[in-house]
């Protein structure tokens, strides 16, 4: 079976002009505006070294 992940809801304000590149650039990468949002910030996170650590389960 998959990993099963929780996911949080939240209303994010954002200027026009930032998300209209959001929502291009998600569509450049065959993402959704949300999947590109929740990639960068990860990636941010990643970048930063404050990534939070994943459980290190079996991997197949």
């Amino acid at each position: 079976m998959g990993k099963t992940q929780k996911t949080k809801s939240f209303m994010l304000r954002v200027d026009a002009d930032l998300m209209d590149a959001i929502e291009k650039w998600a569509a450049d990468e065959f993402r959704s505006t949300n999947g590109q949002i929740a990639y960068l910030l990860d990636q941010a996170l990643k970048k930063s070294g404050r990534a939070p650590r994943r459980s290190s389960g079996p991997t197949e």
